[in-house]
């Protein structure tokens, strides 16, 4: 038995010839010159008693035949047909003994019939209209008029059609029917035993096959459903248990198993059993490949450009076959029970297997089951046994030639006697788990999987089973996304599913109104009652808006005050040394800041005005002077430069010291970069692709600017110390060339040269996060690239460099990231709101500085989330994500279960129009539950959410 494959993306057909003993030569490749072959049939269309093969390619909208001769097809011949061709199938429709071709056309909503010549040519196309969207056809004789029949599968509108022959290669006749939603494929058989032909339909939206069973004259019941897994895409037919009963066989391409449904003989078919395979399986075929007389089954895994072989026992239960030593061989594991070994049987040559390698877990461990997967995150196959005899599960890692470590045991619980055993990621935090069936104490325990190859017991279930469970399946039955545990029993007429439960309440949402176009926010307490207060800069009618916390999570608003034009800019201090609490507004309007004496009380009643430079954009305060006086800074972006005012602790700045930057400066940092215990400035200078240094004296001056080269356009700087060698270092986003530069300071000195860090041409970094990611004690980087949809990890040495970024796929343009530990292993994890995709994408960290593919969760159509924090805001110390969506004017909550898993996303809707674009996070009612309060630039507002259990 040889096998077929349609290679989607890379311009050819495999050919895999088998040895008989279920091992198979390297595929031979046939080019279609189609990079989208997606489907094919074979069959011997010029009657030279070789097999010939018609492949779909549904970019060019054509067919290409592949004549067979020998072990080879050297003769290629392309048919145009309609638009999008999706399948295929052969057979005689016009009853002249010759082999026709009919494809589903997806586009055109016809199907196309090519007559055969039996010279291995065709007629020019005839097409017949179908439903919406036809994506898969078979064919059969319905109506017993010894004229082939043809059966559409209508995935536009949630139907088939059955087409009936004339016998002339015309169809007149079409009759429509109902099935699931999103039907892909199509099987028929005689699955009841009538000898009428039967239809089964898999149901990609419903996770179910319809089964339409046929009549006498041609026509079939209303369809009835039966679970297939989570999506199901792809069936095959046959008897695997040998019961002289069809069984059914469906691919699950979204979590990556096969699902086996042995059928009662009536139609009927009893729950999937799941079987593991690589990654995407889309297409299944069956039949004898090791020459045994039991069903095998092969099926294509699309992310892998490979197939998995399972062999089939005959009695309904399939062999494990996948390669083990990396040699593009199949292999085979089996379980001995009597001598409690595992044996692996390596293929080689052509198909030979090599002497048996068995690994002894311990004695008497009565081997009972056995399965593979990806446990340790090597990309190396490991084994999973089930130890019966020792009440305990084995893992075997693999070495990725043949060879495993040391057994690994995991208890099941004393006198457990476990028996069967389901793989699945239960926790949602891409780590794979087991689920383990335990005959001997009635119930069933989950051990989840850290990543390594180890697990932990997260509990046993069911301590009060009647009856002793005997076989463990999966599936998603309440449409949650979550699988559940089905179980059945030995000696019982009933089974128990056991589902995952959502969990956390969320907060009452509280609206207050501020002026229009909400700029700004700072939080602080200006009343001195113990309870937060807040303040927003609103750059319409250029005001700021007071409110101030009740202590019970309210707020009152109790005045707004004139600013000067444009207030970009909000910062807090005690300015004339009274004890009580001070604003100060950067107006890029009218070139001042202005600073608003709090009276202790909440209100503030006197204000000051200070001119500055052209267009001030920011402002930051610090005691520049030595005198125990807050001082302030301001970045003035139209003049180039940046105005220090010293204070004088009356709330006057007598003093008004301006120095030179470079061009079009946007973002200031303050520290101490010269270990002298006076502070220094730093400024990102957009304009000319450099940061200016301004060293101080301790007496409120500077020296000249130091001007370092950045990448193109620098818009943000940040500061923190990268090389653990006490001095700070300054990091600079560079959004037009793509990069991230990194400064290291050094004594006596502001900084060495930049070190670049590429982020990508066109890559656009926009946000910025700093934490040591592979705990090694050393700052790390990570950046958001809006342009390339990556985040980029820059790992640091501590030694002055970074290694090269490891980049993270996003979806499209990350706005916003934040960090938390989502699944409670005390390593950083990575949150990021992907704007244009509508979702956030969560990155667990594997705590050496590499992550997890992102887990994305959706925050709505059009929903645009341009914010994301994390906190624990449902009190049951788990991290969880809260979500600004500019689009769609909600606030979306992800709550955590501190498995890297979240709730389904909770929206509080906002008023229309509203645009929530911040967020800042804290207590304000004082109930030690953290609160959180959103800015809303549309409807010139900010809303606090309370958190109440």
């Amino acid at each position: 038995m040889d096998i077929a494959v349609a290679n989607n993306g890379s311009n050819n057909v495999g050919v895999i010839l088998g040895y008989g003993n279920g091992c198979f030569a390297s595929a031979m490749m046939y080019p279609t010159g189609s990079t989208s072959s997606i489907s094919l049939a074979i069959g011997d269309l010029n009657r030279d008693n070789r097999l010939d093969i018609v492949v779909v390619s549904n970019d060019t909208d054509s067919i290409d035949i592949l004549l067979g001769y020998n072990e080879f097809f050297p003769i290629q011949t392309k048919y145009s047909i309609g638009a999008a061709p999706s399948y295929v199938a052969v057979a005689d429709f016009n009853n002249d003994t010759q082999l026709d071709i009919v494809v589903a056309n997806y586009h055109s909503n016809t199907i196309s019939i090519l007559l055969g010549y039996g010279n291995g040519s065709f007629a020019r196309r005839t097409d017949f209209s179908t439903n919406t969207s036809p994506y898969s056809v078979v064919v059969g004789d319905f109506t017993k008029d010894r004229i082939v029949d043809i059966v559409v599968s209508n995935s536009g509108d949630n139907s088939i059609s059955v087409l009936f022959g004339s016998g002339n290669g015309y169809f007149p006749k079409q009759q429509i029917y109902a099935t699931g939603n999103i039907p892909y494929n199509l099987v028929v058989s005689d699955f009841n035993n009538d000898n009428q032909l039967d239809i089964i339909v898999s149901n990609w939206a419903n996770n179910n096959v319809s089964v339409l069973l046929g009549s006498v004259n041609g026509s079939f019941a209303k369809h009835a459903l039966y679970p297939a897994g989570i999506s199901p895409f792809n069936l095959a037919v046959g008897d695997f248990n040998k019961d002289a009963t069809l069984d059914l066989v469906v691919t699950n391409p979204n979590n990556n198993t096969i699902g086996v449904l042995l059928g009662y003989g009536n139609g009927s078919f009893r729950e999937p059993v799941a079987y593991s395979t690589r990654n995407y399986p889309l297409f299944v075929a069956v039949g004898d490949f090791n020459n045994d007389i039991c069903l095998d089954i092969v099926v294509s895994n699309y992310y892998e450009n490979m197939v998995s072989v399972f062999l089939g026992y005959g009695n309904g239960s399939f062999q494990t076959v996948d390669d083990f030593n990396n040699d593009n061989r199949p292999d085979i594991v089996v379980t001995n029970y009597d001598d409690n070994t595992v044996s692996v049987l390596l293929c080689y040559d052509r198909g030979a297997m090599k002497n048996e390698i068995s690994f002894a877990p311990s004695v008497g461990t009565r081997l009972k089951n056995v399965a593979t997967s990806h446990l340790n995150e090597d990309d190396l196959l490991d084994i999973i046994v089930v130890n019966e005899g020792t009440d305990s599960i084995g893992v075997l890692l693999g070495y990725g030639n043949g060879t495993f470590e040391n057994q690994l045991i995991f208890p099941t619980g004393l006198k457990s006697h476990p028996d069967s055993i389901a793989i699945h990621d239960f926790n949602k935090d891409e780590q794979v788990d087991i689920a383990v069936i335990n005959h001997g104490t009635n119930n069933f325990v989950t051990l989840l999987g850290k990543g390594n190859g180890m697990f932990e017991n997260h509990g046993s279930y069911g301590a009060s089973f009647d009856f002793s469970p005997v076989v463990i399946g999966l599936g998603d039955f309440n449409n949650d996304d979550y699988s559940e545990i089905v179980v059945a029993y030995d000696n019982s007429d009933h089974i128990d599913i056991f589902a995952q439960h959502d969990i956390g309440a969320f907060p009452q949402r509280m609206t207050y109104l501020t002026d229009t176009w909400s700029f700004a926010v700072a939080v602080s307490d200006f009343n001195n009652d113990s309870h937060l207060d807040i303040v927003v800069t609103t750059a319409y009618r250029n005001v700021i808006d007071i409110l101030l916390g009740n202590g019970n999570g309210s707020f009152t608003r109790v005045a707004a005050y004139l600013t000067g034009a444009l207030p970009e800019s909000v910062a807090v201090g005690d300015f004339n040394n009274d004890a009580r609490l001070d604003i100060i507004v950067a107006n890029c309007g009218n070139n001042t800041v202005i600073l608003f004496f709090g009276s202790g009380n909440g209100t503030f009643p006197t204000d000051i005005t200070h001119s500055t430079g052209s267009l001030p954009r920011s402002v930051a305060v610090g005691d520049f002077n030595s005198d125990s006086k807050l001082d302030a800074v301001i970045v003035n972006s139209g003049s180039n430069s940046v105005t220090l005012l010293l204070g004088s602790g009356n709330g006057t700045f007598p003093t008004e010291l301006t120095y030179s930057t470079g061009s079009l400066p946007q973002s200031i940092a303050v520290g101490d970069f010269n270990s002298d215990a006076s502070l220094d400035i730093a400024v990102a200078n957009y304009g000319d692709n450099t940061i200016s240094v301004l060293l101080g004296y301790g007496d409120g001056s500077f020296t000249s600017q130091i001007i370092y080269a950045s990448g193109a356009s620098p818009l943000t700087v940040v500061v923190g110390d990268f090389n653990n060698d006490t001095r700070l270092d300054l990091v600079l986003t560079n959004q037009i060339d793509g990069c991230v530069s990194v400064l290291l300071g050094v004594i006596n000195q502001a900084f060495l040269k930049a070190e670049t860090l590429i982020t990508g041409n066109g890559s656009q970094p926009s946000s910025v996060v700093i934490a040591d990611y592979n705990n090694d004690n050393k700052k790390d980087i990570a950046i958001a690239n809006l342009g390339t949809n990556t985040i980029d990890i820059f790992l640091g040495n501590g030694n002055s460099s970074f290694t090269s970024q490891k980049s993270l796929l996003t979806g499209s343009t990350p706005k916003a990231v934040a960090i938390g530990d989502f699944n409670n292993d005390n390593i950083i994890d990575i949150v990021v709101a992907n704007y244009d995709s509508g979702n956030v994408g969560v990155f667990l960290g594997c705590g050496n500085g590499s992550f997890l593919s992102q887990k994305t969760f959706t925050t709505g159509s059009q929903s645009y989330p341009i914010e994301v924090a994390v906190g624990d805001f449902n009190s049951d110390t788990f991290v969880d994500i809260i979500i600004a969506n500019y689009g769609i004017n909600t606030v979306g909550i992800l709550l955590g279960y501190g498995n890297g898993s979240f709730t389904n996303l909770k929206l509080f809707s906002i008023s229309y129009a509203s645009y929530p674009f911040s967020i800042s996070v804290g207590d304000f009612n004082g109930d030690r539950k953290l609160d959180f309060v959103i800015v809303n630039e549309g409807s010139d507002n900010l809303e606090t959410f309370l958190q109440t259990c």
